[in-house]
C-alpha cells in the first residue's frame, strides 16, 4: 500500500535511510519531529504487510516570485528485496497526485545521480526529462 508516511514509520524509515545514506546521518528524534512538523516536506513509503519496503522525500519550495510551488523528490530508496517490482513508480505517481491534488503546482524536479542509469530509465518512464538546467552544489565541513 501506498500512503504518506506517520510518526508510527518513524523506526523503520530511520532503517530504510541507514541503509541508503549511511548510518548515523539523522537520529530517530530528528526523524519523528519532522513527520510531525516538517510542513516544507512529505514522505510517502510503500507498504507490504507490516513491513516499509521504501520512501521517497518530497520537497515543497515556496518563493514570492511565483504563484506555483516549487517541488522536487529529494530521496528515493526502495528495499533491495523489493526492487523491480513498481514500487518506486507507486511512490512517485502517489507523491505526483497528492501535490497536483493539495498544492499549484506544474512541475516536479527530480534529482539523481549521473552514474544512477537504472533510477534515469525509471524515471524517463514516468516522463521526467532533462530540462537543460544544471544542478549546483556547495558542501561546507561539518
Amino acid at each position: 500500500m501506498t500512503r504518506l508516511a506517520t510518526y508510527e514509520d518513524a523506526e523503520q524509515l530511520e532503517l530504510l535511510n541507514d541503509e541508503f545514506n549511511g548510518k548515523g546521518e539523522t537520529s530517530i528524534e530528528n526523524i519523528r519531529n519532522s513527520l510531525l512538523h516538517n510542513n516544507q516536506e512529505f514522505v510517502v513509503v510503500e507498504q507490504i504487510d507490516d513491513e516499509l519496503a521504501g520512501f521517497i522525500c518530497v520537497q515543497l519550495k515556496k518563493s514570492f516570485c511565483y504563484d506555483e510551488y516549487m517541488v522536487e523528490v529529494t530521496e528515493v530508496y526502495v528495499k533491495e528485496k523489493y526492487r523491480r517490482k513498481g514500487i518506486a513508480k507507486n511512490m512517485i505517481k502517489f507523491a505526483e497526485e497528492y501535490c497536483i491534488k493539495n498544492y499549484p503546482v506544474q512541475k516536479i524536479e527530480l534529482l539523481t545521480g549521473k552514474k544512477n542509469v537504472v533510477a534515469q530509465i525509471v524515471y524517463d518512464r514516468l516522463g521526467y526529462k532533462d530540462d537543460n538546467e544544471i544542478h549546483l552544489s556547495k558542501r561546507f565541513k561539518r
